[in-house]
């Protein structure tokens, strides 16, 4: 079935929406919740949170690609549970790496008026991306969007583990250099 089709049941509140997109999305959304979260339950409870969230969501809002809204519905989702996961101090391993990493060069979230400078900051970001050549993009994405491990990265893109470090050292200095143009407060 197409992005159309699906996003007109949920236009007419057709429940049958919810088992389209699992048919469609399921096993891409349940790949971006485990490699995060690194638990089949846990990713799985993600998943059904993400047909709700998109239930919820549309309408009002009408998504140009459901693929991508239902991807990031779901790597919040699965960001919201790893976080609570480690605050019960179950959580742990790649996510943290990847969170440190990126810690250097995007400001924190902590106060309330970042908050409201997420949505510019995730604009800037995609700005950003637009610049980098399209490997080095690829690498940085595979790395902070989809949370891949190095060495997956690595094999992907058929460079060495240190070749990829290299280059998202070099992304990250060039994003914290990009922000602080932008006047985006380090």
């Amino acid at each position: 079935m197409t992005d159309d089709k699906i996003l007109d049941l949920y236009w007419g509140r057709d429940e049958t929406a919810i088992t389209e997109s699992d048919k469609q999305y399921g096993k891409y959304c349940y790949s971006i919740a485990y490699r995060i979260l690194s638990s089949h339950e846990d990713s799985e409870e993600c998943i059904n949170e993400t047909w709700l969230n998109a239930w919820h969501a549309i309408p009002p809002q009408r998504p140009g690609k459901l693929s991508l809204f239902l991807g990031r519905i779901t790597r919040n989702l699965s960001f919201d549970k790893f976080r609570a996961n480690r605050t019960a101090k179950r959580g742990g391993g790649e996510i943290v790496l990847i969170l440190d990493e990126l810690n250097e060069c995007v400001p924190s979230a902590n106060s309330t008026e970042q908050v409201i400078l997420n949505q510019e900051l995730g604009k800037t970001i995609n700005r950003f991306l637009q610049t980098l050549p399209d490997r080095e993009c690829s690498v940085f994405l595979a790395r902070y969007w989809y949370s891949y491990p190095l060495r997956a990265i690595s094999a992907q893109f058929c460079m060495t583990e240190n070749n990829v470090k290299a280059s998202l050292f070099r992304s990250r200095k060039k994003l914290k250099t990009y922000l602080e143009k932008e006047d985006i407060t380090l």
